[in-house]
């Protein structure tokens, strides 16, 4: 049998009005306190991201420099390295070197005018057609959408949101 769980206790349960007004604003003092540990952690990530870049863009550079002249030797000598093009790598005492095929890939602009095309010649095999339930409809339709099965009109539900007032401060 399954366990059942248990709800939370409640630990600070307002007794008046005023101790709602009073926690409601402590709410508030705490969801800015959060905002400005959040605001003040994302500055320290941009700066260590502004530093790491200004360290590795030499190191990239000489990085990339370096991969293009064993690429271009590579290239040069590829017949004795892929043994007449038997293989398609060369194993070095210090690494390997790959060349590798990239699978085909299809590009499409104006896709509306190549679809047009595509029914135009009579080449539906590149046509996909989507099947998809409309839940928009089933929503406007409730009724005839709880008959059918495996369907369930679900309550929009309700949540309880706590907004403390906030003071707007002008941009100077």
């Amino acid at each position: 049998m399954a366990k059942k769980s248990k709800a939370m206790a409640m630990v600070n349960v307002p007794q008046s009005r005023d101790e709602v007004v009073e926690t409601i604003a402590k709410i508030g003092s705490l969801q800015l306190l959060i905002e400005g540990h959040k605001g003040r952690a994302n500055e320290a990530i941009r700066e260590i991201g502004k530093g790491l870049e200004e360290n590795i863009t030499p190191v990239l550079t000489e990085l990339n420099a370096l991969e293009a002249g064993v690429q271009a030797w590579c290239e040069a000598h590829r017949a004795e390295l892929t043994n007449n093009g038997k293989v398609k790598y060369h194993n070095f005492t210090t690494g390997k070197v790959n060349w590798r095929q990239r699978p085909p890939g299809v590009s499409l602009r104006k896709v509306e005018a190549v679809l047009a095309s595509c029914k135009a010649l009579g080449l539906s095999q590149f046509i996909r057609v989507k099947e998809e339930i409309n839940k928009d409809a089933m929503l406007a339709e409730q009724e005839k959408a709880a008959q059918i099965a495996g369907v369930t009109i679900k309550s929009a539900g309700e949540d309880f949101v706590i907004e403390p007032t906030e003071l707007e401060t002008a941009a100077v």
